[in-house]
């Protein structure tokens, strides 16, 4: 899958970064082992609706709570929620800890539609896994928006409703 991705890359021309690092779960531990990288870090959640017809891959910036619910309003998806760890390798070809928007490439019937909020793709380069937790890409926004669209997926850019922090007592 990963060398697919990188021949994908070198076909197309699209710059890149690439960053090799000990496996990374979460944003927290990315942040701790890969600082100072160059580009906006972000946060990649796999979603579906209730019945799981449709699914969702959003990118959102690291530091960000996502009020999934009003999302689900917001792209009238009734019930999202997070999708399986089956449904991800399914879909994407990936398991827990390797989300990406760069899985659109394994996306061939398009049945995944990418959401990239606006904060985000306001930024001059993104941070993104190359189908596997051990690297980090660094892609300026143009090329991964080029990239995207060279898979089908053109994103939909939204201002995701965040979920509030609880108020601090007085």
């Amino acid at each position: 899958m990963e060398h697919a991705l990188y021949h994908f890359l070198e076909r197309h021309q699209i710059r890149h970064q690439r960053f090799d690092h000990p496996p990374v779960y979460t944003c927290e531990e990315a942040a701790r082992l890969t600082p100072g990288l160059p580009g906006a870090e972000c946060k990649n959640l796999f979603l579906c609706d209730a019945k799981g017809r449709q699914h969702v891959l959003l990118a959102v910036p690291a530091a960000a709570g996502v009020d999934i619910k009003a999302l689900g309003e917001l792209l009238e998806l009734k019930g999202l929620r997070f999708a399986s760890p089956e449904r991800l390798q399914r879909y994407l070809g990936l398991t827990p800890g390797a989300v990406t928007l760069l899985a659109a490439l394994n996306d061939s019937e398009r049945q995944v539609a990418v959401v990239i909020d606006q904060e985000l793709s306001r930024q001059h380069a993104i941070l993104c896994h190359p189908l596997v937790n051990t690297s980090t890409l660094a892609l300026p926004m143009e090329e991964l928006l080029r990239f995207l669209d060279l898979t089908g997926h053109a994103p939909r850019l939204v201002a995701v409703p965040r979920r509030q922090a609880p108020s601090d007592p007085l």
